[in-house]
């Protein structure tokens, strides 16, 4: 038996006054599904994320967290389903140790203190942040704010988690340490919600692609095939990551986009070759 959808936008539009943000736009997202919301600026992503989290509410349609109408619920009741980290992580950054900080939104949903406890400690372990738990957030670096404030929202556990540009400034290693923590908050069943520009590390950690174009909805289809089509992807001012160029020069067989797979593949295909 199929799953309800986590999020679920139907014909969903939003205007800032006389100009369309968003039009007519549909998509679901299942329990365990990990989306990468692609587009230009201005293509309407950040207006989508905020119906998505009830900081704004839909012109026309509906969007939908499980069998919650957004436009029925304050942003901090859709907080008991909805996680949410903004580019600029350092704004959602507040109290005094990191630690109070990953605590802050499951108190506030009224958990007692030892499943608090347990949430945070939870959350901080998948960032590898437990030695940083005691200090001031903006005693670390920028980096490790982005993930303070990631750590936060995965504490929430909520059912859908959306990110917007959780990457910028990461390095390799915190990037994976992010890939990491999502893959297993996505394992627990939670749907996943990713605005980025770092079409690499959508390549590797996401599954799906949603492509928003002046506000409309232009693409739904799996990621590794969106990302093997640079002639489609061109024109929305989007670029192939490397490995996915490459694996379509070389004509790999399956096109795999992931690096792993497509050193994978390109040896398979390399042992197969007959020596001259």
């Amino acid at each position: 038996m199929a799953l309800s959808p986590a999020l679920q936008l139907d014909a969903a539009g939003f205007s800032y006054g006389a100009v369309a943000a968003l039009s007519a736009v549909s998509f679901a997202v299942a329990p365990g599904e990990r989306v990468a919301l692609l587009g230009r600026n201005g293509a309407g992503k950040s207006t989508l994320v905020r119906l998505v989290t009830g900081l704004l509410h839909p012109d026309e349609g509906t969007v939908r967290v499980g069998d919650w109408d957004t436009c029925d619920y304050a942003p901090e009741d859709l907080a008991r389903r909805v996680g949410s980290v903004f580019q600029h992580a350092d704004q959602q950054l507040f109290a005094r140790t990191v630690r109070e900080d990953v605590s802050f939104g499951p108190r506030a949903l009224g958990y007692g203190e030892r499943e608090v406890a347990r949430r945070a400690s939870d959350a901080l372990e998948a960032l590898a942040l437990t030695a940083h738990a005691a200090q001031h957030p903006y005693d670390l670096p920028p980096a490790l704010r982005t993930l303070a404030a990631l750590a936060g929202a995965l504490a929430l556990e909520p059912a859908v988690l959306v990110l917007d540009e959780p990457t910028v400034g990461l390095d390799r290693a915190l990037r994976a340490q992010v890939a990491g923590a999502l893959h297993e908050h996505v394992a627990r069943g939670a749907a996943l919600l990713v605005v980025t520009h770092d079409l690499g590390f959508a390549a590797e950690t996401l599954d799906r692609g949603i492509v928003l174009d002046r506000g409309h909805l232009a693409y739904d289809e799996p990621l590794a095939t969106l990302l093997a089509s640079a002639e489609r992807l061109k024109p929305l001012g989007l670029v192939p990551p490397a490995v996915a160029a490459l694996s379509v020069a070389l004509e790999l067989p399956g096109l795999p986009v992931r690096e792993r797979e497509a050193a994978h593949t390109l040896a398979r295909v390399a042992g197969a070759q007959p020596r001259p």
